[in-house]
Formats: C-alpha cells, sequence, structure tokens
C-alpha cells in the first residue's frame, strides 16, 4: 500500500500562506489602530509630568502612517498571491515546452 506523503507541495503551501496572511492583515491593522488608545491623556487640573500626553499631531501621523502601512501590505500580499495562483494555473506541458 503506497503512503502519499505528508507535506504539501511548495507551491499550494506558499498560497495557502499568503491566504493566512490577507485573512490576518485586518485584525493586525485594527490593533495597531488601537495602539493610541493605550498613550496617556491630559486630565484636566492635573500635573503628568510623568506621562505627557501625547500631542494630537502625533497620533494622526500615526494613524494615517498604519493606513498607509496596510494599504502597502495588502498590495503586496495581493501581488503575492496573484503571482502564486497564476503559477498555479499554467499547464505543465505548456512549461516544458
Amino acid at each position: 500500500m503506497p503512503r502519499t506523503p505528508i507535506f504539501l507541495e511548495k507551491r499550494s503551501y506558499r498560497q495557502r500562506r499568503m491566504m493566512d496572511a490577507v485573512r490576518l492583515l485586518p485584525f493586525l491593522g485594527l490593533m495597531l489602530w488601537m495602539v493610541p488608545l493605550l498613550w496617556p491623556v491630559p486630565v484636566a487640573g492635573v500635573v503628568a509630568e510623568a506621562a505627557p500626553a501625547m500631542p494630537m499631531s502625533v497620533a494622526l501621523r500615526y494613524l494615517f502612517g498604519v493606513w498607509l502601512l496596510l494599504i502597502f501590505a495588502s498590495w503586496a500580499l495581493w501581488r503575492r498571491t496573484r503571482d502564486i495562483v497564476s503559477g498555479e494555473a499554467r499547464d505543465p506541458a505548456e512549461e516544458a515546452r
């Protein structure tokens, strides 16, 4: 009785890992967008010398930076999954020519 190999083919394994990364990206973005909620907030009437409040301009630059990072990451993952899928769709007989 012949045994089937345990491991997946390299191409299908890469495709599955790329699709896992695509599915994980929105959750990563949500976690990164929640980071400013952990930054110190100024309290009226209390001097906070130990933890000064984060300026709004820094918070907005951070949010737009994360947004641009997510756009670039989704584009890069789309390109990788497109290349993997299109490479898998090719007929092996055509590649031999």
